[in-house]
This record gives C-alpha cells, sequence and structure tokens, in this order.
C-alpha cells in the first residue's frame, strides 16, 4: 500500500491504524489519553522510557507535522527524500497519535515518503524495517536522542493503576524537534541496504531465474507452478514434501522431482531472500 499514494492525511493514518490493530483498539480520531512507554522493574515500579504528548495537544501538533509534509513536498527537489522521510516518520512516532500501532504507521511512513519521492526505482521493495530489525540498537539510538532528553524537561505522576499525569505546558517540546540525529540514522540504515542487503536480494533474483530456467529445460510447466515449487522447496530445506506433491504436483514423475529438487537445492537452497 506504500507505493499507491500520500498516506500523510489523518483520515488515512486512521484508516492504517484501522488495518493492522485489533478491531477492539481500532481508534476513530486521535488519542483522548495520557501515553507513554515504560516497563516494569518491579512489582510496583516502572521504568519511563517515553512519555507522549499530552492528548489535548496532539491535534495541533499532528496538523503542523503534516502541514510539514505538505510543504516539503511543494519543495521536494531542494530537499533529500531520506532527510523527508525521517522528519516525518520519526515526528509521526514522536507524536505517538493512537492507542496502538504507532510503530508499525511509523516505518510504513519511510517507504511511503520514499516512494513519493520516487527515490525508490517502481517495483523495488527498499527493505528498511528488516533493516532496522537488524540493527536494533541503532534504531533505538535514533528513539532515545529524542526521548532521554525529553524526560528531565517533564514532571509527571503516575498513579497505582498506571495512569500518568503529566503537568505543566509541555506542547513545545514535541513541536520544535532538531531530527538530526534521525535523519542520519536513516541515511546509516538506507547505505546498510544499499551496500550489503540489496546485494544479497539481487544476487538471490539472478539465481532465481537461472534455477527456473534449469527446471523448464526438465519439464515445461506454468510459471505460476515453478514459483510455487521453489518456494515450498525453499521452506522444506529443498524438498518437496509428499503431501504437497500428492495435492499439488501428483503429475510430476520420480526422475523429474528428483531433477528439479536438485535444482533448487544447487542454486537456491544456500541463498534465502531478506524480504
Amino acid at each position: 500500500m506504500a507505493t499507491r499514494r500520500d498516506f500523510c492525511n489523518k483520515e488515512d493514518l486512521i484508516g492504517l491504524q484501522n488495518r493492522i490493530v485489533d478491531e477492539r483498539f481500532r481508534d476513530s480520531d486521535y488519542r483522548n489519553n495520557q501515553n507513554y512507554i515504560g516497563e516494569m522493574i518491579s512489582f510496583r515500579d516502572q521504568r519511563i522510557h517515553f512519555v507522549c504528548p499530552k492528548p489535548e495537544d496532539v491535534e495541533s501538533l499532528m496538523a503542523g507535522l503534516l502541514a510539514s509534509h505538505l510543504s516539503m513536498m511543494e519543495n521536494a527537489a531542494e530537499l533529500p527524500a531520506v532527510i523527508h522521510a525521517a522528519i516525518v516518520a520519526f515526528g509521526f512516532v514522536f507524536m505517538h497519535p493512537f492507542e496502538d500501532g504507532n510503530g508499525r504507521i511509523h516505518r510504513f511512513l519511510i517507504h511511503n515518503i520514499l516512494f513519493l519521492k520516487n527515490a525508490v526505482p517502481q517495483g523495488l521493495m527498499f527493505p528498511v524495517s528488516a533493516a532496522m530489525l537488524k540493527k536494533p540498537d541503532l534504531y533505538d539510538y535514533a528513539l532515545e536522542a529524542f526521548s532521554r532528553p525529553l524526560l528531565s524537561l517533564l514532571k509527571f505522576d503516575l498513579d497505582d493503576l498506571g495512569q500518568m499525569t503529566v503537568k505543566g505546558e509541555t506542547g513545545n517540546f514535541y513541536r520544535y524537534i532538531d531530527m538530526t540525529v534521525q535523519a542520519e540514522t536513516l541515511f546509516e540504515f538506507v547505505k546498510m541496504i544499499v551496500d550489503h542487503e540489496l546485494v544479497i536480494e539481487l544476487d538471490f533474483l539472478m539465481d532465481y531465474d537461472r534455477a527456473r530456467k534449469a527446471m523448464q529445460e526438465v519439464i515445461d510447466m506454468p510459471d505460476q507452478k515453478l514459483d510455487l515449487f521453489i518456494r515450498l522447496c525453499l521452506q522444506n530445506n529443498g524438498r518437496l514434501s509428499s503431501g504437497m506433491r500428492k495435492t499439488h504436483f501428483a503429475f510430476l514423475k520420480n526422475d523429474e522431482l528428483e531433477a528439479i529438487e536438485m535444482i533448487v537445492q544447487k542454486e537456491l537452497s544456500s541463498r534465502r531472500p531478506l524480504i
């Protein structure tokens, strides 16, 4: 969906949230409660990692973020795509406008902005989320560069039921964020993908094409069947399970099955696509 249109508007963001969370936790608007991110360190105590904006500030903060996005789109040629994506995506997750699903939408928005800025070739999935998963410390560093200093500026109470009350006017702490660290970190992830992950992915695709051609020399079956056979073999250590053969490939002779299994094992079993 990230390659279909611009999702940086309130209606579409709510629609995204509704798609990815349990229906019992779908929001029809921005949140109206004070949320935060923490972890239990004892029976009664929590360690707070991030305090989200007060609910009464969320509407104006999100309006400002979305207006900034439109301004950057109008001046698209003057702003690198990665900086634009960092500002919108990290800005979104720092606003934390929903009860649930904020992190997933945040990563979705990176893909969406890179598509809107024509930074990724059509049809190519640029695996930013996968790179973040491989380098969680670097990802956490980008988040904590904002969240840690923020904690020293906020005063809040946490009751026995885990309900937080933030004291004072705090909206401007979230309205004027220096996104330098977040942009630099996203550039690091992009560099990692270009230098390493895409090389692995392209090598896999080249081997995949070679395997398909070799399999077609053994038996000329439809492309859809070829792709399914390869996928099923890769999920089962290079061999087709007896159940799948019976239900999907009963037409294969024993010698044909053995030959095309060997092709998959030779060309692809040592390579697995990143995504």
